[in-house]
């Protein structure tokens, strides 16, 4: 399944097709890419539906840290590329603007701005990830990078710090490896900060006040 630039895409088919590569080995990397989609998209599909015993996440980058994403709190993940986003006036710096998806405007955040970061740069690899429809608010969090599925299975919770965000919590591989940070986009959803995204003008919502 192919990702067109702007178009919204399931969650399962966000794999970038690699660039510069001889002939004859863009054709093998290609079908491996490919095998690797059908099997992302049955691995997501198996999550969702209750097949897989264990718990998985989708594993993404946001401000140079390693996330988890409840998948069924995603929507679709878009390439960012042919993506018109118009900016909003007197917005906050990390609301990127109003971006039009499926025949619907959807406002565009930067997770790592909003988390008090640096800007995340679009390149090849950035992901615009829609929320589920089940939440409620018409939005979509810039990701650096999309890294695929991770399962819950083997990681458990670090300390977190008492002022932490209630919507982002620590979490590391039980051997002492790579350290996550799961994000809860439902009670993002609900922050007041979140939701109000402009100085007294422009909320989430796409709506001038």
């Amino acid at each position: 399944m192919s990702t067109m630039p702007g178009k919204a895409t399931p969650v399962s088919a966000s794999v970038p097709m690699p660039v510069g590569l001889p002939s004859a080995e863009t054709g093998v990397r290609r079908g491996r890419l490919r095998q690797y989609q059908l099997q992302l998209l049955e691995r997501v599909q198996a999550a969702r539906s209750g097949a897989v015993a264990a718990r998985k996440e989708l594993g993404v980058i946001v401000g140079g840290q390693h996330c988890l994403l409840d998948l069924t709190q995603l929507g679709e993940i878009v390439i960012p590329a042919g993506l018109q986003i118009q900016g909003v006036p007197l917005a906050q710096d990390w609301y990127l603007g109003l971006a039009a998806m499926r025949g619907r405007l959807t406002a565009i955040i930067d997770l790592s701005r909003y988390r008090g970061g640096a800007a995340c740069a679009l390149h090849a690899d950035s992901r615009i990830i829609t929320f589920a429809p089940r939440l409620g608010i018409n939005c979509a969090l810039l990701v650096e990078r999309v890294l695929g599925l991770r399962q819950q299975h083997g990681m458990v919770a670090g300390a977190t710090a008492s002022d932490a965000a209630p919507w982002a919590r620590p979490y590391s591989l039980r051997d002492g490896g790579q350290q996550w940070l799961r994000l809860d986009l439902a009670l993002l959803a609900q922050q007041a900060r979140f939701l109000d995204a402009g100085f007294g003008s422009t909320s989430l919502y796409g709506e001038h006040r």
